[in-house]
């Protein structure tokens, strides 16, 4: 029905571990998103009748204790699957979206304490400015939210994990925007933390966060200073769309909220419907950006350490990453993110992550993942019948707590 991976255990050198936590992250191409001239080869694989059951199958496939998933809709079928395999799950969608983001973790496991959404558009980032819109700092309105929950450990309530998932906004030209979405939702997942006092409690955040490994907000989030080249695309996606300022003028009549518009087709398109923004905006400079990110915590990744140790240990024999296929400096965070995570007729690039935030009384390491497909699988383009029902492939990652 789809084309199973082979599971990486990275050898344990650690004391015994106090808990294990399988965690999956996909982004599943919501049925409403789909366009056919954007998926050509895709066929019979967008009809819900074959997308669905290779879907359902794959996520049960992987019998994760946490799922973190992103454009999901036709809840009315998923929401049974989920239960009926043990799984609790919550969810949540942005304002006016039809897709939206969904937790999902096993019942004789946690137990759901709290959860909160925060909406990306409605956020501030300054305190300094009298005017609501310099507040926010936001250089176009996107819809879109970071969604997360407070799990306690069944029959051990002062133990848990914060889990928060995310889809960033997707236009590849709005580094800016994607980069302050990515710094206020660490920020808040760390007020969640501390407002119900369980700094003791690890995070995890995987999502969709349509930004590359050598991307500015990727380095923020791991604690990597920026490039030039990264501060210079900030600098070019510092404008002020229509959607804050309806004086500029209209250079396209088509909305451009959606992935699946088909204006949109080409990634490379430049911003339209944009001025340059202007310090009264109130957008952050590179400096205030950074200090978002300056939380006393830096994120980790599950693949780009799982991967970066396989390579370490000389166990690299089908590994493939990011790195290999950018000529990144193997030594730079993100290097051994997978080589694809959405691989389509048009597109191919690393946009989904699952990270973490371990903390002073739980270490954790990596303990195993679920390899990424390998290039040739994935060449006819995803969705694709007998391989993939999306097209963004499914990470899963397994991580010792001690």
């Amino acid at each position: 029905m789809f084309l199973s991976r082979p599971w990486k255990s990275l050898p344990n050198t650690q004391t015994a571990p106090r808990s294990t936590i399988k965690v999956m992250s996909w982004n599943l191409l919501a049925q409403c998103l789909i366009r056919s001239n954007l998926f050509p080869t895709s066929s019979k694989a967008l009809k819900t009748s074959h997308r669905e059951p290779m879907i359902h199958a794959e996520i049960l496939s992987h019998s994760a204790d946490i799922m973190c998933m992103q454009e999901v809709d036709r809840l009315e079928k998923l929401s049974p699957i989920l239960e009926q395999a043990g799984y609790s799950s919550a969810y949540a969608t942005g304002p006016g979206k039809q897709h939206g983001c969904l937790i999902a973790y096993k019942q004789n496991k946690y137990n759901r304490v709290d959860e909160l959404v925060i909406e990306y558009d409605k956020q501030e980032v300054r305190e300094d400015s009298s005017h609501p819109a310099a507040r926010i700092g936001s250089s176009r309105v996107t819809k879109n939210i970071g969604f997360m929950v407070a799990l306690a450990e069944a029959g051990a309530d002062h133990q848990g994990v914060i889990v928060a998932t995310t889809h960033l906004f997707w236009h590849p030209a709005f580094t800016y925007e994607r980069t302050r979405q990515a710094g206020i939702l660490i920020r808040e997942v760390l007020n969640f933390r501390q407002s119900m006092k369980l700094d003791h409690w690890p995070c995890i955040i995987a999502g969709d966060f349509n930004f590359t490994p050598d991307d500015p907000a990727y380095s923020l989030l791991v604690g990597d200073p920026l490039t030039e080249v990264q501060s210079q695309r900030l600098h070019m996606s510092r404008v002020i769309h229509i959607t804050i300022d309806p004086t500029v003028p209209p250079a396209t009549k088509k909305a451009d909220d959606e992935e699946g518009d088909g204006s949109e087709a080409d990634p490379d398109r430049v911003i339209n419907n944009s001025r340059v923004a202007t310090s009264s905006d109130g957008l952050l400079s590179d400096l205030e950006l950074t200090s978002l990110f300056i939380n006393g915590v830096k994120l980790r990744s599950a693949y780009d350490e799982g991967q970066r140790a396989q390579r370490d240990n000389g166990t690299s024999g089908d590994l493939y990453t990011f790195g290999d296929r950018v000529s990144s400096p193997p030594t730079r965070l993100g290097a051994h993110e997978p080589m694809w995570s959405s691989y389509t007729h048009y597109w191919k690039t690393t946009l989904d992550y699952i990270f973490f935030v371990d903390t002073p009384e739980h270490n954790i390491n990596v303990a195993g993942y679920l390899n990424p497909h390998r290039t040739a699988d994935m060449e006819a383009g995803l969705p694709q019948i007998g391989i993939c029902g999306s097209d963004h492939v499914s990470l899963c990652a397994e991580l010792f707590l001690s």
